[in-house]
């Protein structure tokens, strides 16, 4: 995974459609986007039903689904973030 602007964000919506939000941006930023999304109104409400932050290898480094918060990556029990 590289360091520079390799980032995606995606937004998936109930009705099965998706749009990318976000191409080619920093991890900061990336995330950053995520975060808002997921606590947009969409987002508190289930319009927005996922969230996916995918690097420049199109590999999935983090997701956000409605109902269940951040599923990837997975926590371990207390909480903090596997490695």
């Amino acid at each position: 995974m590289s360091e520079q602007d390799d980032f995606n964000v995606v937004q998936f919506f109930a009705d099965d459609s998706y749009e990318y939000v976000m191409r080619w941006v920093s991890a900061l930023d990336a995330v950053m986007r995520a975060k808002g999304l997921s606590e947009s109104v969409g987002g508190r409400i289930g319009t927005t039903r996922r969230v996916i932050v995918t690097d420049g290898d199109d590999y999935t480094v983090f997701e956000w689904k409605f109902g269940e918060g951040v599923t990837f990556p997975p926590r371990n029990a207390d909480g903090t973030f596997s490695k």
